[in-house]
């Protein structure tokens, strides 16, 4: 896979840029991090050099589509990489913060049946160009609007822990030369232990998302089949003791399926987890988004309240989120980068 734009260190730029003058390196890693500029638009660099990074190192994504919805407050892009993969990107604009969510992968094999990217299957991992351009066009375009990008969510298409080490590599990117805070930076998993593990002992204490949806193993195998190889409580033990190394936010993501995960037997079992694992979690409730490869819908109005209504009276802190971009597909569980999903089967 050839080296993009965005894929270079800043030790690997001073070593393509080796034969220019040494202000060079900070002219130009100021003009793509700082100024988010491409590299024709970095006015203080020589129009040869930057014809020179134009050609040998492209930018990774080419945009097919971008779709706005909500007034213009979510925009969805959908890019084709350099092998024809393609993957999907949402930049959500709220009154008191931006923030993007971005893929790690194209495609997914967590095989979760109400998840579109899980139904689509997985294609390949993304490079750390790939991760990184996604944030930094994400950037350009909120500053386009007026508005600064503060936050970025790993929870677009993939399982960022399979991919640990280019999400890693992104986040120190986003960190060090972008300038965002690590309490601003966001890494979702379904509940691979190993990652979370590695992500314990990584330096930057970033925010952890756990994608729950059950309570106990028997529903959760069926709803996110990698619970069998990592159980329930393998995966409480691995989240306690990354809160107890970085004290950062842990929140748990909570898909509210009709009749499936949303009674109170659930919500009890939910509180009785974090009591057991003394984990101060919070719990973000989401009500299922429709896709084509999973019947059964999400909780209706009602039940969704009630299910809150009990977490917080069992001491849960718990909110309910709601959905951006539902009707360009761009909301949780949505992304499929515009491939065919093919139904397999209904849940039991």
């Amino acid at each position: 896979m050839s080296t993009s734009l965005y894929t270079p260190d800043r030790d690997e730029l001073a070593v393509l840029l080796q034969g220019e003058p040494r202000y060079r390196l900070d002219q130009v890693w100021a003009g793509l991090y700082t100024q988010l500029a491409a590299p024709h638009d970095i006015t203080n660099v020589p129009k040869a050099l930057r014809e020179r990074l134009a050609v040998e190192l492209p930018t990774s994504l080419t945009q097919v589509v971008r779709r706005v919805s909500d007034g213009g407050d979510t925009v969805k892009y959908l890019w084709q990489l350099g092998d024809g993969s393609r993957i999907e990107t949402v930049l959500m604009l709220y009154p008191d913060r931006v923030t993007v969510c971005v893929s790690s992968q194209a495609g997914c094999a967590m095989a979760c049946g109400f998840c579109a990217t899980g139904q689509a299957g997985f294609t390949r991992q993304l490079t750390v160009g790939e991760i990184v351009e996604q944030v930094v066009v994400a950037a350009r375009d909120a500053r386009q609007m007026q508005r600064r990008l503060a936050n970025v969510v790993f929870m677009g298409m993939g399982e960022p822990m399979a991919n640990e080490g280019a999400v890693w590599g992104a986040v120190q990117r986003f960190h060090g030369a972008i300038g965002l805070s690590a309490r601003h930076l966001t890494i979702s998993t379904v509940g691979l232990v190993p990652g979370i593990r590695k992500l314990t002992e990584r330096e930057l204490p970033v925010n952890l998302a756990v994608s729950l949806h059950a309570a106990n193993d028997q529903l959760r195998d069926e709803l996110v089949p990698i619970n069998k190889r990592y159980p329930l409580d393998d995966l409480m033990a691995a989240c306690a003791d990354y809160l107890e190394a970085k004290g950062r936010r842990l929140s748990f993501e909570w898909a509210l399926i009709d009749g499936v995960n949303d009674r109170a037997s659930d919500a009890t079992e939910l509180a009785a987890l974090c009591r057991r694992f003394r984990l101060p979690a919070h719990v973000n409730l989401i009500p299922l988004n429709p896709t084509p490869g999973y019947p059964t819908v999400g909780s209706p109005k009602d039940k969704e309240t009630q299910f809150h209504s009990r977490l917080i009276g069992l001491g849960v802190n718990a909110t309910v989120r709601r959905n951006r971009g539902t009707d360009i597909d761009a909301a949780c569980g949505q992304l499929a980068a515009g491939q065919p999903v093919v139904l397999r089967g209904t849940p039991n």
